[in-house]
Formats: C-alpha cells, structure tokens, sequence
C-alpha cells in the first residue's frame, strides 16, 4: 500500500460525520414523537433515526429484513459513494437486485445506530432545549436503548414482525437483543462474530481506545464540537488500536511483514508498510466519524450482556424463538468463534456453529460477502 499522502484533505473542524446542511444522500429520517427512557434511567428526548431502505415494502409487511452496522458503519449498506455518502456501501455485495437480500423481493432497512454520528441523534446533534451540541452531557446508551429506539422505528414503518434481523460485531450484538427483547418481532435471525456478553479482553482493547481520545487535549471533557479543536489524533490512535484487533496475524505477516514504506527507511524515522496502512486507516476515519459517538458507541458494547436483569445468559437466549443461524469468522481474535458456540449452544432455535473462513480476522463478517450470502440465502429460502 503506498504511504498517505501528509498534506492530504484538510481536517474538519469538529468531526467528519454527517452535518445538518450536508447532502442527505439516499437517507431518510425518523423523529420519535417521545423521549425515550433509557436503560440506566433518565430519558434521551428528540431522538432521530437516520436510515436507508431498499426494494419495496409488501401490503402485509412480511417482506421486511433489518440490517444492523458495526461500530463505525452506518446507514449505508449498499450504494456508490456520493454526496453525503463518504464511502461506498459497507455490505455492496449482499444488498440489491439478484443478490442473497435481493431488493427485488425484500424490503431492507438499515438504521444509523443511536448515537452514532451518521444522522442519528448523537454527541454531535444539537441538544433538545438547548444551545449547541450534546458533546459530554450525551447520557450512557445500551444496546437495549439502542434498540428500543429501532422498535419505534420499526413502528413507523408499519413494521409489526421483521423476516429477519442479521447483524455481525456491535450489529450482532443489537440483533440478539432485538431477538431477546422482542422475540415475537423477529422471524429470522443471522449473528455473525458477535457475542452474548462483552468479554474482559474486548473491554480491555476498548478502554485503551477510550483512553487514547481521552487523553487528546482538544477532547475538552466531549465539549469540542463549535470550539475549532477537536481530538483527531487521539480518535486516529484508536483506530489504529483497533484496526490491529479487526484483522489477523497471519494476514498482516502475509500482506506486510517487515517490509519498509516505499521511499521511507524505519532506520532513519521512516514507516514500515504496516505502519502506513494503519495510518491510512486512521486517516480515513477521521475524516468520516467523530470522537464523542465513538466514545458513546464503545461503551455501549462494553456494557453489552444480554443477560442483564433476565436471570443470565442462559435464560436469555431461551427466550429466542427466531429461526437462527450463528457464524463466525475462523481467523477472529478479536470476537473469536468460541463466543458464537456459546450463542449456538443456548439458541434454542440454532442448529451448530457455522464457521466463516477467511485469512482477514474479525473483518471477514464484512469482507467474506459469499460465505454470508449463503447463510442468508439458507434462512430467507
């Protein structure tokens, strides 16, 4: 991969998220009539979904499938970039005419996750009553608020019962709560390198990424937005952090092993391959994300146990009744595939474990789109 260019794209001056005044590109919005109650009390008001749709909504509604993003996605499954689009469709190959969600059949929703930063309301979205962005005051979400919010959603849309409900990583971990919550809403359902609980290690590789924007001055507590500084190196340094986490050993040995950045030699303050690649990425998100939703959004997953307040895991998952698949991604380190045996195994409606294979680590969810295709395909018929 050749080096990123060091005078590239100007910064933006808060964050690189959707704005109001930006291109609406294909979005569009839901307004709850409501504040919603949140999981730790207090209530969140003014809340929007921003969210996509593809094909066409049968008369009785039975045709409905919801797609559900990891933790830097967004709305945008499917589709070319464009104006207010930064990046291409996260899952282009699985969504559209032909494809396993074929839009000429099925009618696909895909939200921007509460708190996220991609239209939703967020830490960068001005604050009900107030003056300016929420920044530090956003309250603490949990993937049950998040979903709540995607059951009014849902509501909207004269959406009484989903076909199915597939999300893979921080999707994942929405769609089983969407299946937990709100069993006799969910026909199918399709978990992919996701878990029951966040583990002690995804806690541990998340705090250091919190840490990291944290530690950025120009973090200011989350209250940079409208202030001219905001904390890119240190939301740049947690996507190195992760980046690391979505991929495996053997890939980068493979890809990049110790090989210099062209033109650059590590023995006189230049970059090693690897290295470039993760600034690259870091980079990218930058300009695309912002810093208080990734905050918001990681602590969302770090409280993920869908056995909160239900009795345990166990009893959890009894309460599943949708047609289930589990996968995971054989090369994951980061979500590895024995947390999908533990779903498999307390899914009263799954079968086995299905393993994806692929060299890329916790990324093959997003990037093996054949593999997932089929399990779409075996559960949608």
């Amino acid at each position: 991969m050749n080096a990123v260019p060091r005078a590239e794209v100007p910064l933006p001056p808060a964050h690189g998220g959707w704005r109001e005044g930006d291109p609406p590109g294909r979005r569009q919005w839901y307004a709850a009539r409501h504040p919603l109650p949140l999981e730790t009390g207090g209530e969140l008001p003014g809340v929007r979904l921003a969210f996509e749709t593809w094909g066409r909504l049968a008369p009785d509604a039975s045709n409905a499938v919801l797609v559900l993003h990891a933790l830097t996605g967004d709305s945008h499954v499917a589709g070319p970039a464009g104006p207010g689009h930064p990046t291409p469709g996260w899952w282009d190959g699985l969504v559209g005419p032909g494809l396993a969600l074929d839009t000429d059949r099925w009618f696909v929703v895909a939200p921007n996750v509460l708190g996220g930063c991609q239209g939703s309301t967020g830490p960068a979205s001005p604050r009900a009553g107030g003056h300016g962005a929420w920044g530090g005051a956003f309250p603490f979400l949990t993937q049950r608020d998040q979903v709540a919010a995607e059951a009014g959603l849902a509501d909207a849309l004269g959406i009484g019962r989903w076909a199915l409900v597939v999300g893979g990583s921080m999707g994942g971990m929405r769609a089983v709560e969407w299946a937990v919550s709100y069993p006799e809403r969910v026909g199918a359902l399709l978990l992919l390198a996701t878990t029951a609980a966040a583990a002690a290690e995804q806690i541990a590789w998340t705090n250091a990424q919190l840490g990291a924007v944290r530690a950025d001055p120009d973090w200011q507590g989350g209250d940079y937005h409208g202030t001219g500084r905001a904390p890119h190196t240190g939301l740049g340094l947690a996507r190195r952090i992760a980046h690391v986490t979505y991929r495996s050993e053997a890939e980068l040995a493979a890809r990049f092993g110790r090989t210099p950045q062209a033109g650059e030699d590590p023995l006189a303050g230049g970059r090693y391959q690897v290295e470039s690649y993760l600034d690259h990425h870091a980079a990218k998100l930058v300009r695309r994300f912002d810093a208080g939703s990734y905050v918001v959004l990681s602590q969302a997953m770090n409280a993920h146990d869908v056995g909160r307040g239900r009795g345990g895991v166990r009893a959890a998952l009894g309460r599943v009744t949708a047609a289930t698949l589990v996968a995971g991604v054989d090369s994951d380190r980061l979500y590895p595939p024995a947390q999908q045996a533990e779903l498999a195994a307390l899914i009263p409606s799954a079968d086995r474990l299905r393993l994806i294979a692929s060299p890329y680590g916790h990324d093959g969810f997003l990037i093996e789109t054949g593999q997932v295709g089929a399990l779409v395909r075996e559960l949608l018929g």
